[in-house]
């Protein structure tokens, strides 16, 4: 048995790994569809900074085992931390299930990595391989709360209805029979018509949300190419989903669920703001198509992702806290511990900031 490690600092190197990272990601699975090589390798062509790339690649006789897909940012503390930024709901390394001698193949090479920086691993789900990158690690850790995420469970409407208080259900039942009544039809996009798809469902979320609060990422160029580049081939390996939702022919919402070996999630959507007049309720109409796939493909977990608006919280999901990881050698203990204060106080000051405004940090 040979161990090569090696760090992957090159973008076009890093698009070269598809085939390889594709068959480590299916060998993973607790990964999320968040390290799918496409989600991520699209996420440095729109907003990687060149030179910065550091994924850590772990071979066993040549065969990819574990991978830790990273960036530096420089500053008086460089830190190294999760590709993805504001716009992944979930980050993690990968390890092969079959190799569990990976671990702490892939924990010694980010300790020779981590020399003069501190390792941040934001928004890790609980289960996650990092997990055990923290237990095993040798040197200074700290771990902090992150977002809060909301799960169902993977069953079909009918009985995510049936989990409801009884006026609750009563009024759920009313919305989906309106659903039926107005003709909703639903269209699963195939793969190569996705690109098209997304722009039509990035004009329905700027739509929706004209006049409003929302993330202004969203409504940018380099996260419709993004959406756009890391979508269709995710659609093709079975990694994600775009739904779009007809009434007489007319798209009046579209949905993007992202899919890995467990999880489900309900990423980005968009509706038509005609619907608030015919009073179909959006979050109904969509819920009802990501149960049925959850429910029918045997995941175990219907993901609503980050946030806690009052509108997830009506369906009676169960709370899922992502963690924040920090790690460091020796030397960077104090480095840790400085950058472990200010990510704990910059927490509890969002946190209060949300509760004032009644949003739930959504």
């Amino acid at each position: 048995m040979s161990w090569e490690t090696t760090v992957c600092r090159d973008g076009e190197e890093f698009g070269r790994l598809a085939g390889e990272w594709a068959g480590l990601y299916r060998r993973c699975q607790a990964a999320t569809p968040f390290q799918a090589h496409s989600w991520l390798h699209s996420w440095w062509v729109s907003y990687g900074t060149p030179g910065r790339l550091r994924l850590v690649l772990v071979r066993r006789d040549g065969r990819l085992v574990a991978a830790a897909p990273l960036r530096l940012v420089p500053g008086p503390v460089p830190v190294l931390t999760h590709l993805g930024g504001t716009i992944t709901d979930f980050s993690d390394v990968l390890v092969d299930d079959a190799c569990p001698e990976a671990v702490p193949e892939l924990t010694r090479a980010l300790g020779d990595l981590a020399r003069a920086a501190v390792i941040d691993l934001r928004e890790v789900r609980e289960g996650a391989v990092a997990e055990r990158i923290w237990a095993g690690w040798q040197g200074p850790r700290h771990r902090l709360a992150d977002s809060t995420c909301l799960e169902l469970p993977p069953v079909p409407i009918d009985e995510l209805v049936g989990r409801l208080p009884r006026a609750r259900a009563q009024r759920a039942r009313a919305k989906l029979r309106k659903l039926d009544s107005v003709g909703v039809e639903e269209h699963v996009v195939p793969p190569s018509e996705i690109p098209g798809a997304v722009r039509r469902l990035l004009d329905l979320h700027r739509r929706q949300w004209a006049g409003r609060r929302v993330t202004a990422e969203h409504l940018s160029p380099r996260f419709a190419e993004h959406l756009e580049r890391a979508v269709r081939p995710m659609a093709e390996a079975g990694h994600a989903m775009v739904t779009e939702f007809r009434i007489a022919g007319d798209v009046v919402a579209a949905n993007v669920t992202l899919l890995s070996p467990r999880l489900s999630g309900a990423y980005l959507y968009g509706a038509d703001p005609v619907l608030r007049t015919t009073k179909v309720d959006v979050l109904t109409m969509l819920l009802r198509n990501c149960a049925k796939e959850c429910s029918a493909s045997g995941r175990t977990t219907l993901s609503l992702l980050r946030g806690t608006e009052p509108y997830k919280r009506q369906w009676r999901p169960a709370p899922a806290r992502n963690q924040r990881l920090l790690l460091a050698r020796r030397r960077m203990g104090p480095a840790l511990m400085l950058r472990a204060a200010y990510a704990g106080g910059r927490g509890w000051a969002a946190e209060r900031v949300h509760a004032r405004r009644g949003d739930g940090g959504g």
